[in-house]
C-alpha cells in the first residue's frame, strides 16, 4: 500500500512538471516522460511507448532545435510560433507541433487514469455536449474519422467555450492555420506509430480504450489554466 502511494505521488508530480505551459525555454528542453514505458499496459503497450518517445517525439524535438538554432525563432515561445505559423517554414510547423503535441499527450494520461471529469471540466463538458457521453462520441468519430495522420483535440475557443477538432499531420488548434483555433487541453495522437504495433488497422479500438488511460485532473488543470 505505501509503494502504491509513493508511486502515485511520484506519477503526479511528473504530470505537474510535464503540464507546465511550454515556453521558447522547454523548447531546447526534452521532458521525462512522466511514467514508465509499461505503465500504460494493457492499452498502449510497452514497446510502441519507448518507440513513440524515444524515437518519434524525440526526432521532433531534435530537429526543432535544429531548426531555430541561431535564428530569432529560437527567443519565441511555441505559442508565438504557431500564433504566426503561416511565417514559418514547414520544418518548424511540422517538428515544432510534433513536439508540443507529444508533451500534451503524454500529460494528458496516467496509469491511474479513467472514469468520468469532475467539478468545472465536467459542468464545462455538459454545457457544451450535453452530456458526457456525447462528447465522447463527438471526440471518438473525430478521431475515427481523421483521414490518415493527425490528432483529435478538446480545446477552448476564445469565447470560453469548448469544441472538438481534429488536425492533419503534427498541426493543433493554437495555430492559425487551424480550421477553427484555440487551446487545446485534451488531445488524441491518431498517428499508426501510435496504435499500430497492438492494435494494427484497428484505430477505433484505441481510441475506445484512450478513455480508460485520460488524466482529467490534468485536463481540469488545463482548463482551469486557460479561464484565469
Amino acid at each position: 500500500m505505501k509503494r502504491r502511494l509513493i508511486a502515485t505521488l511520484l506519477v503526479l508530480l511528473l504530470l505537474s512538471a510535464a503540464g507546465k505551459k511550454i515556453t521558447a525555454q522547454s523548447m531546447h528542453e526534452f521532458p521525462p516522460l512522466p511514467y514508465a514505458f509499461n505503465a500504460l499496459e494493457p492499452y498502449i503497450d510497452q514497446m510502441t511507448m519507448n518507440i513513440h518517445y524515444e524515437r518519434h517525439h524525440r526526432g521532433y524535438f531534435n530537429n526543432l532545435v535544429k531548426a531555430v538554432e541561431g535564428t530569432e525563432t529560437a527567443k519565441m515561445t511555441l505559442e508565438e510560433i504557431f500564433a504566426n505559423m503561416n511565417n514559418h517554414t514547414a520544418i518548424i510547423r511540422n517538428n515544432a507541433g510534433g513536439h508540443y503535441n507529444h508533451v500534451l499527450f503524454w500529460s494528458v494520461m496516467s496509469p491511474y487514469g479513467g472514469g468520468r471529469p469532475k467539478g468545472r471540466l465536467a459542468e464545462a463538458i455538459t454545457k457544451s455536449f450535453g452530456s458526457f457521453e456525447n462528447f465522447k462520441e463527438q471526440f471518438e468519430e473525430s478521431a475515427r474519422t481523421r483521414f490518415g495522420s493527425g490528432w483529435a483535440w478538446l480545446s477552448m475557443d476564445k469565447n470560453k467555450n469548448l469544441f472538438i477538432s481534429s488536425t492533419p499531420n503534427q498541426d493543433n488548434p493554437l495555430m492559425n492555420v487551424a480550421e477553427k483555433t484555440g487551446t487545446p487541453i485534451l488531445g488524441l495522437d491518431v498517428w499508426e506509430h501510435a496504435y499500430y504495433l497492438k492494435y494494427q488497422n484497428r484505430r477505433a479500438d484505441y481510441i475506445t480504450n484512450f478513455w480508460n488511460l485520460v488524466n482529467w485532473e490534468e485536463v481540469n488543470r488545463r482548463l482551469e489554466q486557460v479561464l484565469k
